[in-house]
């Protein structure tokens, strides 16, 4: 009987539930004298009712029957200063999460109870409570479809009045911290993705559409603060400016992301709305100053900045508007009169009607808060490019520096410098429609930079940064998908390669400038410009990407000049391969080519849609490696780099990778069993010491210790192993320490001749997983090197010890090097017979 009495209570029972609920009903006032039971209480019914969600169905009718989630709000109202927030919203989340009856969240979502939790006046001072909020209302967003949408927003007449989740929701979108930014986004996708008519209306209408504007503003922000980092005049180390750089980029292309994400939900005033934001928020804003003549008056950005985020636009977000319009922009001044035609023909048809809907919807929605820029309806911003007629003629002969006498009466036009205005890519057209002829190759030939358009100055530039960067942008948009017919035709890769070009050659901007002497003079300036020291690995890889897709346009064969010059960088490359072999890390050459070779082959092959144009910046950064020259730290960098250049600088055929796996290098004297299993030893083996020399060496936590020095090279390894005498065998030692022959530097202590000092690298590089290992360059931490300084009985001795060690590591890398032999020889001369074979780049 008695036993009965302390029976054990159910915690998941349902009497017990009632009884936690009861408890609950009787607290008054929450303080901090009862907060940790109420936090209990709170615990156990959430708890329990996710129990009875998958297990027994009574408990939620209890739940129901008692109002519980009315509770939860009256716990809020009632809190005085107790912090009872955080975990009220942390358990109710928790619930939320592991619901899997419909029921049960029909009901949870209903009789306001979310949203008047939702709409409470929380004080965000600065705690852990803002994570617990967003974390909530993340969990609300996950259960919503499209028949519990509706629970959750007020609805007057035909339309939502109030949506207080994705109203709340936004007043965190600018958070400072990633984590809420990031659960707001994936909250509102969520919203989003419901398609719920009513919803999408609501989201789309003023004030609560200006959030997508915000997102734009934020956007541009960031932009400017990246323009005032790439040129930013501080004091501030290659690395620290190349971190910043990587962290301001990876949030501007998150929200590019963000914006994509948005239109593949596929709703069409979404898309809208984000594009006619895009486009006359960031991109018109950007593309104007950039293809205006006029200097800046210092709040543009720059226009490396200008075309990476140009590039980004195209590459991440993509789609025919976006796409087509800055190809429209940039190549309009290059359109002979036929195509320019065909291409204002195209404003009647549904592709540009959806920007004139876009500038009606502006102009409609100006006056309730829609932003444009200046105010200015979306074609407004580009008079000078789009408008045709006398004023576009006026403006480009002004840019060709042309003087005039007069644009009246017959509107003769009377230029000073030229009595025929020849440009070979576009044709000029007075007001009665009198056309200009024009010769080809002329506008390649035009040495005064006032006539070319503004895209061809960039490319054309000193500034290699610049030209590159203008390039890349053409390369990008001739690859889009999204491009229209009519300009692919004009920039398109593939149709000038394979002569499918359906109108004349002549209206193709990047046919017509590597087709002309101008295209093989850029080609070569830009090798000469990637061969001129000092400049850094990085910028040549990228330019040997830009010259292939050069070369491709040219039939894929270096011409007389580039010939030479392709010889010259593979003579560098070797000779920069061979320094590396006197190098601290001589002995990963092989390892680190073995990774880096298929890598290097898939990115020097790599389309412009999937290129980060991340290294457009780095260009204007990274002109010089900072940092310690000797530090083995830099040097294992300096390595990597100079066999990842080798790998791009290769004559004929890539060398295929099983033929690097199936190099095997014999070890110098193989008869030696005693350096074979030397060469195999590790800490805690017991090896022989008949070649070992007698020293001493101190540690810091062992204090002096008689060692053997044993250093030992076999094929492309190498090893120093010191060795204590084992206690028992006289002639057997036990391995106490190894370290690397590479970067061993020995040298003899001056003022102690019987002192031998060695560098010890301290760090190893790690691998990258996945079928093309590489190494991951952003990973490593730097760390300062070790040394060992170990003592003689005389000098004679440590001189001794010295020459051992050289000896082996010039076993080792005279191993390395004749491994590497079929990579570095020289095996044509470049005389013209080759060059007649075509060989190429890759």
């Amino acid at each position: 009987m008695w036993r009965s009495l302390w029976r054990s209570i159910d915690r998941f029972s349902l009497q017990h539930f009632k009884h936690v609920i009861n408890e609950l009903q009787k607290i008054k006032v929450v303080d901090m004298h009862n907060r940790e039971l109420v936090v209990d209480l709170l615990q156990s019914i959430v708890e329990i009712v996710t129990y009875g969600d998958r297990q027994d169905s009574q408990i939620f009718e209890c739940f129901m029957e008692h109002q519980v989630l009315a509770e939860f709000v009256r716990v809020l109202k009632i809190s005085k200063n107790s912090r009872i927030e955080a975990p009220l919203l942390q358990y109710l989340s928790i619930m939320i999460q592991n619901m899997d009856s419909e029921y049960a969240i029909y009901y949870c979502l209903s009789n306001d109870y979310v949203n008047n939790i939702i709409t409470h006046p929380y004080k965000f001072d600065g705690g852990d409570l803002a994570q617990y909020y967003i974390s909530f209302l993340r969990s609300v967003s996950n259960k919503i479809n499209g028949d519990t949408l509706c629970l959750l927003v007020k609805v007057h007449g035909d339309a939502v009045v109030s949506f207080p989740l994705y109203s709340e929701a936004l007043k965190f979108a600018q958070h400072g911290e990633k984590m809420i930014q990031t659960a707001i986004r994936a909250l509102t996708l969520n919203i989003y993705n419901v398609g719920d008519d009513m919803v999408y209306q609501f989201i789309t209408t003023p004030p609560v559409s200006s959030y997508f504007s915000d997102l734009i503003h934020n956007l541009k922000e960031q932009c400017t603060h990246l323009d005032n980092l790439v040129h930013a005049l501080e004091e501030m180390g290659v690395n620290q400016r190349r971190k910043e750089l990587l962290l301001k980029t990876d949030r501007i292309v998150d929200d590019l992301y963000y914006l994509k994400d948005i239109l593949c939900v596929g709703e069409s005033r979404l898309s809208k709305m984000v594009t006619q934001n895009v486009l006359n928020l960031l991109l018109i804003p950007i593309l104007h100053p950039l293809l205006h003549s006029r200097q800046s008056d210092g709040s543009n950005l720059s226009p490396i900045t200008s075309l990476y985020i140009v590039s980004c636009l195209i590459q991440v977000i993509g789609g025919k508007s976006i796409v087509n319009y800055v190809a429209g922009v940039l190549l309009y001044p290059y359109m002979s009169l036929s195509v320019r035609e065909a291409w204002e023909a195209c404003l009647s048809s549904a592709f540009f009607s959806n920007f004139n809907d876009m500038e009606k919807s502006s102009c409609s929605t100006e006056s309730e808060g829609a932003e444009g820029v200046n105010g200015s309806p979306l074609h407004r911003h580009l008079p000078e490019y789009l408008n045709p007629g006398i004023s576009y003629l006026r403006l480009n002969l002004m840019e060709l520096g042309l003087d005039f006498v007069s644009f009246s009466g017959d509107d003769t036009i009377c230029p000073q410098r030229f009595t025929e205005v020849t440009l070979y890519g576009f044709c000029f057209t007075d007001a009665n429609k009198r056309e200009f002829s024009i010769d080809k190759g002329e506008l390649f030939s035009l040495s005064d930079t006032k006539c070319r358009g503004r895209i061809l100055d960039f490319i054309l530039s000193d500034n290699h940064s610049l030209s590159l960067a203008s390039l890349f942008l053409l390369l990008t948009l001739a690859e889009s998908k999204d491009l229209e017919d009519l300009l692919a035709s004009m920039v398109s890769l593939s149709a000038m390669q394979h002569g499918m070009v359906n109108i004349n050659k002549n209206g193709s901007f990047l046919w017509s400038f590597c087709s002309t002497g101008n295209g093989g003079k850029y080609t070569r300036e830009v090798y000469a410009s990637a061969s001129e020291p000092p400049t850094t690995v990085q910028i040549k890889w990228h330019t040997g990407w830009f010259l292939r897709k050069l070369l491709v346009f040219q039939g894929i064969r270096l011409d007389e000049h580039n010939f030479h010059l392709f010889n010259t960088s593979y003579e560098r490359s070797c000779i920069c391969v061979e320094k590396e072999l006197d190098g601290c890390w001589f002995d990963h050459i092989m390892d680190v080519l073995r990774n880096e070779w298929a890598s290097c082959k898939t990115a020097l092959e790599e389309s412009s849609q999937s290129k980060d144009p991340l290294f457009l910046l780095e260009f204007t950064i990274c002109q010089i490696a900072d940092g310690d020259a000797t530090s083995s730290h830099v040097a294992w960098q300096r390595m990597v780099d100079v066999v990842k250049l080798k790998a791009f600088i290769s004559k004929g055929e890539f060398l295929e990778k099983s033929s690097l796996d199936s190099i095997v290098v014999l070890p110098f004297d193989s008869a030696k069993n005693l350096a074979s299993g030397l060469s195999s030893a590790s800490f805690g083996s017991e090896v022989s010491l008949g070649s070992g020399i007698p020293c001493r060496i101190a540690f810091s936590n062992a204090g002096i210790r008689d060692i053997y020095l044993i250093p030992v090279a076999r094929g492309i390894s190498g090893k120093l192993l010191l060795v204590e005498k084992h206690p028992f065998r006289s002639q057997r030692g036990v391995v106490i320490a190894i370290a690397p022959l590479a970067g061993l530097s020995p040298k003899i202590d001056e003022d102690q001749p019987t002192w031998l000092h060695l560098r010890i690298r301290e760090f190893e590089p790690r691998i990258n997983g996945g079928k093309n290992r590489s190494y991951n360059m952003k990973e490593f931490i730097q760390v300062a090197d070790g040394r060992w300084t170990i003592g003689f009985p005389n000098a004679k001795a440590c001189d001794t010890a010295r020459l051992a060690i050289v000896e082996e590591t010039s076993k080792q890398r005279s191993s390395v090097r004749n491994a590497l032999g079929p990579l570095l020889q020289n095996d044509y001369g470049g005389g013209s017979s080759d060059r007649q074979d075509g060989r190429a780049l890759v």
